[in-house]
C-alpha cells in the first residue's frame, strides 16, 4: 500500500506542493489557509515551521463506512477516492471525517464532495502524487507505507532535538496512509482528541440513526400536511356551500318580485 510522508521539518513553505495539486485538479486560484471545496492541500504557519493538511487518506475510512452509495471507495494503493456519480450528497462523509476534511459545493448547482485522492489516476499510470513530484525539498515523500514508516522512525530516533517523538498517522483513527513527523510546535497542532482505534464501527452506529429519525420526522411532517390540506379542502367546500346556497336566495328572491308587483297592484 502506498502513503505519503510530510516532513515538517524540511518545509520551506514555497507551496509548490499546493499549486502541483491546484493544477493537476483544474482548481481556481485562491488563497486561505482551510481547506476548501477549491483547495485540497493546504500550509499552515506552526511557529516557525509549515505543517501541510489534506485528506489522511485512513486505512480503515469512516468516511467510506458510513457512505449508503458507496461514492467513497478505499482503494487498494491507499487512496480514498471519491465517484460524483454515485454521490448522493448526503454528506454523511463530512460528519464522519474525525479530521474535518470533506468539504462541500454549497454555491454549486450540481455540488460535490471535494478533497485530495492522492492522484490515484496518476498512481495508476506508475507515477506518483503532483504535489511530491513537485516537492524540491523532499519535504513531501511518496512511497510504500511501510517503508515510510521505516524512514520516519530513523528521523525521529537519530535526531531528538528536531523531531517530537512521535509519527501522526501511525496509529490514529486505526493508522492513515498519509503520515507527518516534525518539530514539536507542529506535531502540539494535530487535535490530540482522535483515538488510536478505527472509527467506523462507531461512525456507523450513530450515522445509521440518521434515516429513522429522518423517517420518523417524514411521517409526522406528513401527517401535518394531510391534517392541512384536509381542512383547507373542508373550508373550501363550506364556502362552495355557502356561495350555491346564496345564489339559491337570490333567484328565489328574483323570482318573487313579479309576484309582489302583481299583488301590490
Amino acid at each position: 500500500m502506498y502513503g505519503m510522508l510530510f516532513d515538517a521539518s524540511l518545509c520551506v513553505g514555497c507551496e509548490s506542493c499546493v499549486e502541483a495539486c491546484r493544477e493537476k485538479n483544474g482548481l481556481p486560484e485562491t488563497d486561505g489557509t482551510q481547506l476548501s471545496a477549491d483547495r485540497f492541500s493546504i500550509l499552515q504557519e506552526e511557529g516557525d515551521y509549515y505543517l501541510r493538511r489534506q485528506c489522511l487518506h485512513c486505512l480503515e475510512p469512516s468516511c467510506v463506512s458510513v457512505c449508503p452509495v458507496a461514492a467513497l471507495q478505499k482503494k487498494p494503493e491507499g487512496p480514498v477516492t471519491y465517484d460524483f456519480d454515485r454521490c448522493i450528497g448526503c454528506r454523511y462523509c463530512m460528519v464522519a471525517c474525525p479530521f474535518g476534511v470533506p468539504r462541500y459545493e454549497w454555491s454549486s448547482a450540481m455540488p460535490r464532495v471535494r478533497k485530495c485522492q492522492m492522484c490515484y489516476d496518476r498512481l495508476c499510470d506508475g507515477q506518483q502524487p503532483a504535489c511530491a513530484e513537485a516537492c524540491p525539498t523532499g519535504a513531501t515523500l511518496f512511497g510504500d507505507r511501510d517503508e515510510l514508516l521505516a524512514e520516519a522512525r530513523k528521523r525521529v530516533a537519530n535526531d531528538p532535538d528536531t523531531y517530537a517523538n512521535h509519527i501522526f498517522g501511525e496509529k490514529e483513527a486505526g493508522g492513515t496512509s498519509f503520515l507527518v513527523i516534525g518539530p514539536p510546535e507542529v506535531m502540539a497542532a494535530f487535535d490530540p482528541r482522535v483515538p488510536d482505534e478505527a472509527l467506523p464501527e462507531k461512525t456507523w452506529a450513530v450515522l445509521s440513526q440518521i434515516p429513522t429519525a429522518v423517517g420518523i420526522a417524514g411521517t409526522a411532517l406528513m401527517g401535518v400536511h394531510w391534517i392541512i390540506r384536509r381542512r383547507m379542502t373542508l373550508a373550501k367546500q363550506r364556502l362552495a356551500h355557502e356561495d350555491a346556497e346564496a345564489t339559491v336566495n337570490t333567484v328565489s328572491l328574483a323570482g318573487r318580485e313579479p309576484a309582489t308587483e302583481e299583488v301590490e297592484r
